[in-house]
């Protein structure tokens, strides 16, 4: 059966929705590390990942690739990185949403510097995701400041930061577009998904190694993959996701960018049902506004 761009976006979106509930289960506010193991094992799936991708192409890949692809991984590891320690102070029904506006973030940057269209159904599907971003900042806020008037309560610390842990997914958003901005470019122009896919998972690789070094040795802190059971699933979607991203971004980006954003539903839902968290009516309506202005653009080429 050949796979097809929008089969692989749904598989990418039905992965990573399940990696970021998973994600969201192996941080807490409490470690300051759990970023840094979370890229130790997302590091270490990659690897194996990449073992295997280059196995099934006989081994005939150039390492320049990985210092060619550099710019693109960078940003993307940057930004995940990001995402990993906002997880730690914002519940995943919000920072998800947030965070995925990359894919608008990135239809701008197509529209600006590549000369790409956007229509009028485009163009509302943007502002619609724009006013639900700064909709939530401000109900972060409000929820913040509420709490911190209830003296008898005992403040939650995803709420403590209000606003300000909205920074996080934030740039999140901006960072992962540019990444896939110049991913479009780079799979246009330079490199084979097969190789973007190999050259991204060997720099994770060792970003992973790199984070685990200084975990271990320089901070004295235990890891064991033993005990890092959720991180380790929330690894295995996350590769998993890359895998059918990259095809589906190489053969029909100006769409797929923004639709593969829904993912965030997939994590919206798992976090009420498997995280139980809790969200105000201001919120529900806000965060549809983002995923509506998110399938727009998806469904309106």
């Amino acid at each position: 059966m050949v796979m097809t761009w929008y089969t692989s976006a749904i598989l990418t979106i039905l992965f990573w929705g399940i990696a970021d509930t998973f994600y969201k289960k192996g941080t807490s506010p409490t470690d300051k590390y759990s970023h840094l193991r979370i890229v130790t094992m997302v590091g270490l799936v990659m690897g194996i990942q990449a073992l295997f991708e280059l196995s099934k192409m006989g081994w005939q890949y150039n390492p320049v690739n990985i210092v060619k692809y550099l710019p693109v991984s960078f940003m993307y590891i940057l930004s995940m990185t990001l995402g990993y320690v906002g997880l730690r102070y914002l519940e995943v029904s919000i920072s998800s949403p947030v965070s995925n506006t990359s894919g608008a973030v990135a239809g701008i940057l197509s529209f600006i510097f590549l000369g790409k269209t956007m229509n009028s159904w485009q163009l509302i599907a943007v502002t619609m995701i724009t006013v639900g971003l700064v909709a939530i900042a401000f109900e972060e806020r409000k929820q913040a400041l509420l709490l911190e008037k209830q003296q008898s309560r005992t403040v939650d610390k995803k709420y403590t930061l209000g606003a300000v842990a909205l920074i996080f997914p934030i740039l999140y958003a901006i960072i992962d577009a540019l990444g896939t901005f110049l991913d479009d470019v780079y799979l246009t122009t330079m490199m084979s998904p097969e190789e973007a896919l190999i050259s991204y998972e060997l720099t994770f690789l060792v970003c992973g190694i790199f984070a685990y070094i200084y975990v271990v040795m320089f901070k004295k802190s235990r890891v064991s993959l033993f005990d890092e059971k959720d991180r380790a699933l929330a690894a295995i979607f996350e590769t998993a996701g890359q895998y059918f991203y990259v095809f589906a971004l190489d053969n029909n980006s100006v769409i797929v960018a923004p639709m593969i954003g829904c993912y965030s539903i997939v994590s919206v839902l798992l976090g009420r049902l498997l995280l139980k968290e809790k969200l105000t009516l201001q919120q529900y309506i806000y965060i549809g506004l983002v995923l509506v202005g998110i399938y727009v653009l998806g469904v309106f080429e």
